[in-house]
């Protein structure tokens, strides 16, 4: 159960302000419902350093574009300051 909340309450964090960003336009990862999958994967990372377990959980989660049939790392969608954004998240969250 411990998990679950873990996983939620960082769910929620990641929901509100990490974002794909797509010319100037901001998809929260909340509102494009991958919030939950990087929750889970940072926290399956979570035994390596803050700045891996964001790179690795970004390049993990594929973005279905279009009707499906292509793919595309997160980790390419997000800006360079969402990925730090993205770290001082899991800093804050995992000490």
């Amino acid at each position: 159960m411990e998990s679950q909340i873990q996983i939620s309450d960082l769910e929620n964090i990641i929901s509100e302000k990490i974002f794909i960003k797509i010319q100037k336009w901001n998809l929260y990862l909340g509102d494009a419902g991958l919030a939950r999958n990087l929750a889970i994967e940072c926290i399956s990372n979570k035994d390596q350093d803050t700045s891996e377990a964001a790179k690795i959980s970004l390049k993990a989660i594929n973005v279905k574009v279009g009707d499906g049939f292509k793919n595309i790392p997160l980790i390419d969608l997000v800006t360079s300051s969402q990925i730090l954004e993205l770290e001082e998240i899991l800093e804050s969250f995992f000490n």
